[in-house]
């Protein structure tokens, strides 16, 4: 038992450090890059469809133990409907490699979807990490928001307990969700950028 704790506070470590080290701010105020990618259903979605919307990507890996997080709690599904509910366009994008922790099968990822009840315009499959790489996403979960000019807005974390604890949550500063909440009410985001913290992103060697 002891050693199987140590491998995992190895590995939240690791994941932090790899977070750490490589986090950079990206182009706030500077138009979001353009992207064409398809969902576990077939379906393409292009970053111009949604001109006009506040659109936020989350970079995810079922298997990181922060996304887990999130989701054994509730809080990343409740942060998705409360801002569907408002016309924001939600976006999980996986840049994980066939072969590499996080990457599934659509249909294994289409059961996982109704399984944790995750409430995402679309789930985005990225497998060659050009798209993920197109924004510097380095952790999973790492954060992005958008609006309706195309201008980024935000980036990085989703609040500030660098933590696998769900507990954490409840004592924590939600970034995405102030940024949405500033912007809504027409005011300039407060922290548009914050050092996202996770597993290191999956991607082809």
């Amino acid at each position: 038992m002891k050693y199987k704790s140590l491998l995992l506070a190895f590995a939240v470590l690791t994941c932090l450090i790899a977070g750490g080290l490589n986090a950079t701010a990206s182009d706030i105020g500077s138009k979001a890059p353009e992207f064409s990618l398809k969902d576990v259903q077939g379906n393409t979605h292009n970053l111009a469809d949604y001109k006009g919307k506040y659109v936020v990507l989350e970079w995810i890996n079922f298997d990181c133990p922060f996304v887990v997080k999130h989701y054994s709690s509730k809080n990343m599904q409740n942060l998705q409907k409360h801002y569907a509910d408002k016309g924001v366009i939600w976006l999980a994008v996986c840049s994980s490699a066939p072969g590499k922790q996080g990457h599934y099968p659509n249909n294994e990822v289409i059961s996982k979807m109704k399984e944790l009840g995750m409430n995402v315009k679309a789930y985005l499959v990225d497998e060659d990490g050009k798209v993920g790489k197109q924004y510097d996403a380095r952790t999973t979960p790492h954060m992005y928001v958008i609006n309706p000019d195309g201008i980024l807005i935000y980036q990085g974390g989703i609040d500030d307990k660098k933590s696998t604890n769900a507990n954490d949550i409840a004592n924590s500063k939600n970034y995405v969700q102030a940024a949405l909440d500033e912007a809504f009410a027409g005011n300039k985001v407060s922290q548009p950028s914050a050092q996202p913290y996770g597993c290191s992103v999956k991607y082809k060697d």
